[in-house]
């Protein structure tokens, strides 16, 4: 049996790697410690693979044939894109894949009812997956990945509930089909508010963030099934809230756990709620 050992979540915008230095410093701060305990949890979790859940803007499917998830089983995962590469600024990286592992949660997946296709090829990576590793150099550390890209944008958009239920499948494929003893991490990436080109485009929705943030304190996830709706997350930003589905995949897959916020900002030109959370793989949530 697998074991899930480290479970965080964190946003992604292209600006926290290309106008870092012009953000200010509170700001700056609050980012690099997130980001920083994030990096420290993955460095001392022993992993053997990393898996990262996170959106796909649209760069790697046909909008008439978009699957639900699309994995990763490149044996090698470089980036940035290279129409990505000028806005984002940052070097080029590359990161180990597990093709053997990618492969049977692939199958497994798709054995369970999930809607996911899959490549060998290496995937067009934006800030999806590129503001993650970077920030956290999990290219430095050669932590092998799994990238598993979702659909947000084109309907139909699996909700919240199929999320968690595909989290749920994800982590049974994790202890009942990967190899006896392997270390697993699960990484989500994507959120807070953010209306990417559309008329809100800079305005970011605080009171939506903290509110959320506040549930996943809470820990009570039947709660966040019923509040933290598609419907709720588009209000607090069309086309771009909605990447916190794959905070509630992850979710899915480790159950009721506590969790620490690690911090939040807004700064405006970064176009987006930044904030980042740790879940406690070994203590569950106790019913008040």
């Amino acid at each position: 049996m697998a074991e899930i050992v480290l479970a965080v979540a964190a946003s992604h915008a292209p600006g926290l790697l290309g106008l870092f230095d012009e953000a200010p410093e509170d700001s700056r701060r609050i980012v690099t410690r997130a980001y920083g305990e994030i990096a420290r949890q993955i460095r001392e979790a022993d992993l053997d693979v990393l898996i990262m859940v996170a959106n796909d803007h649209m760069a790697n499917n046909r909008i008439r044939e978009y699957p639900d998830f699309v994995i990763g089983m490149a044996p090698v995962h470089s980036g940035p894109a290279e129409f990505f590469r000028d806005w984002l600024n940052c070097g080029d990286y590359a990161v180990p894949g597990r093709a053997d592992l990618a492969e049977m949660v692939f199958n497994g997946l798709n054995h369970r009812g999930v809607r996911a296709t899959a490549t060998r090829e290496n995937l067009n990576f934006d800030d999806n997956i590129s503001v993650p590793v970077k920030k956290t150099e999990i290219d430095l550390a050669g932590v092998p990945i799994i990238p598993i890209l979702q659909n947000v944008t084109v309907p139909p958009v699996p909700d919240q509930n199929r999320c968690y239920q595909v989290g749920q499948e994800l982590a049974d494929v994790i202890k009942n089909d990967l190899p006896e003893g392997l270390r697993v991490g699960l990484f989500a990436t994507g959120g807070l508010s953010h209306e990417p080109g559309g008329k809100r485009d800079f305005w970011i929705d605080e009171e939506f963030d903290n509110w959320f943030l506040g549930l996943l304190a809470d820990g009570d996830h039947s709660k966040v099934l019923t509040e933290a709706t598609v419907e709720k997350m588009e209000g607090a930003g069309n086309h771009g809230t909605g990447e916190l589905l794959s905070w509630i995949v992850v979710m899915g897959a480790i159950g009721e756990k506590e969790c620490d916020v690690l911090g939040y900002t807004a700064w405006d030109k970064w176009r987006c709620g930044i904030g980042a959370v740790s879940w406690n793989m070994n203590t569950a949530v106790v019913a008040g």
